[in-house]
């Protein structure tokens, strides 16, 4: 086995001191294997397997753990050993800077980093813009897994977060729902499907399901580029391509993708990374889940679906907005993960944020602002065509549920947030009323857009402007925490 030098492990009480020891080994690690691919790559004999760790923290804690019982994160649940691996702190090192610090102040131990027992794959070493693999002959390409770890699925199951891991007897407790190899795994699929790297994603996303959002959201990115005293310093586009905000110093980078990819991201970025990211995630919820399954890695503070829907009460008009505060379940792409007994409940600070937004971009309030706002279950399917199946058939089970609309996806966004402990809230617009005769039409669905997709971005913008200004402590709630929860948020 061919490794890089051995650092031992290492106690620190303070948070800057453990990550900076977390930067040296992910770096001595990487540069490890990075530089014995360029060897294998130009032909030359290695000699045996190389291997690199993932860098790891340990907490030790030997007595019943006492913390502030207001917090949802930051603390173990009891007395134990608990560990992850981590990666990319250049990507992660604020966030993982600030889970050692919570650690060491509600618990007065000190933290151990070291190398964790989870090998790098290689492929998971490369830069963005190496590809020397892609100089390798057909027979050394096949045999790279003889040389080097390849990406192993079993090391990246969702287990921790699903709350089906177990560990085993002399196993530690999982501090963290990701480990390095499924964050890893994660950042190269949003490179893939979104066309923009990791680093440019902010903590805030909206997603949508219509390209005419995008549209909208990429002129006012422009727009605000424009003005030197916006709150965003630059905007990003699929193919990493960078707008910056007048009056900065940086210059314009990236080129555009000769094709877009199949959900591409753009990004509203601050200096703090509490920006706006938004994606298109197209129809239908496997998409829904592909988004959310890799973004989820980010740690972002909310996640908020804007799209339409089919409106199923007769009061309701086409332009109005619907406000989920439950969801019918009947996308299945999560059955598994997440049974469908397990309830996706509202968050009130979303709630809140987002009806606050209507009122103050649709300038109604009290009971004029239910003229074009209702609140409601939202019923989420699987099957585009629902209304050719027998009558009656799925209206009956919807009208049962108390549902007011009925999509692809909203659904799917809020339980993955559930799961995945990101706070997460719907707000759609009704574009057809198909149990009542009211089908989408090209010149109906041309003028609906024209007069609506403007004004239900500026209110999904507005309402996470003022989720940011409340502070992020509220929007981590303990209703996403389980029983035994892991430490870092």
């Amino acid at each position: 086995m061919i490794e890089a030098p051995f650092t031992p492990p290492e106690l620190f009480t303070d948070a800057d001191a453990a990550l900076a020891r977390v930067v040296a080994l992910y770096a001595s690690q990487v540069q490890h294997l990075r530089q014995k691919l360029r060897d294998y790559v130009a032909g030359q004999d290695l000699g045996g397997h190389v291997r690199a760790w993932y860098p790891s923290v340990r907490l030790h804690l030997g007595t019943t753990p006492r913390h502030d019982t207001r917090l949802s994160y930051g603390f173990v649940a009891g007395p134990g050993l608990y560990e992850t691996t981590l990666t990319r702190p250049d990507l992660f090192g604020a966030y993982y800077r600030e889970q050692f610090a919570l650690l060491l102040k509600n618990h007065g131990v000190g933290l151990e980093v070291g190398l964790g027992r989870q090998p790098i794959p290689v492929h998971f070493s490369l830069a963005d813009d190496e590809h020397v693999e892609g100089h390798l002959d057909p027979e050394r390409r096949r045999r790279l897994g003889e040389h080097f770890d390849l990406p192993d699925l079993a090391a990246m199951d969702d287990g921790i977060a699903n709350g089906t891991h177990e560990p085993g007897p002399r196993e530690p407790q999982p501090l963290a729902l990701f480990t390095g190899p499924r964050m890893d795994y994660s950042l190269q699929r949003l490179r893939h499907y979104t066309g923009t790297a990791p680093e440019h994603f902010q903590n805030f996303v909206l997603f949508t399901n219509y390209q005419f959002y995008i549209d909208e959201f990429i002129r006012l990115g422009h727009q605000l580029m424009q003005s030197p005293e916006s709150d965003y310093i630059a905007f990003v586009e699929p193919g990493n391509v960078v707008t910056p905000r007048a009056g900065r110093q940086a210059q314009p980078s990236g080129s555009p993708p000769p094709r877009l990819p199949q959900m591409p991201a753009y990004h509203l970025v601050r200096e703090d990374g509490s920006g706006i990211t938004m994606v298109n995630i197209g129809v239908g919820p496997s998409n829904a889940k592909t988004a959310t399954d890799h973004i989820a890695v980010l740690r972002p503070h909310a996640w908020l679906m804007l799209g339409h829907c089919a409106g199923l009460r007769n009061t309701q008009q086409l332009g109005d907005y619907v406000l989920a505060h439950g969801y019918v379940r009947e996308d299945h792409v999560l059955d598994e993960e997440l049974p469908l007994w397990v309830p996706i409940p509202a968050l009130a600070e979303v709630q809140l944020a987002l009806e606050q937004a209507v009122a103050e971009v649709t300038q109604l309030s009290g009971y004029e602002l239910k003229k074009v706002l209702r609140t409601g279950t939202v019923a989420t399917t699987d099957n585009r065509n629902w209304e050719l199946l027998p009558h009656p058939g799925p209206e009956r089970r919807f009208s049962q549920s108390r549902a007011v609309a009925l999509d692809m996806e909203s659904a799917t966004i809020a339980a993955n947030g559930f799961r995945f402990r990101v706070p997460y809230g719907t707000l759609l617009c009704v574009s057809d009323k198909p149990l009542h005769g009211e089908i989408k039409l090209p010149g109906m669905a041309n003028t609906f857009y024209r007069e609506r997709v403007d004004q239900h971005l500026r209110i999904g913008i507005r309402a996470l402007e003022l989720l940011r200004a409340g502070g992020v402590a509220p929007l981590h709630s303990r209703k996403l925490r389980s029983f035994a929860e892991v430490a870092f948020q």
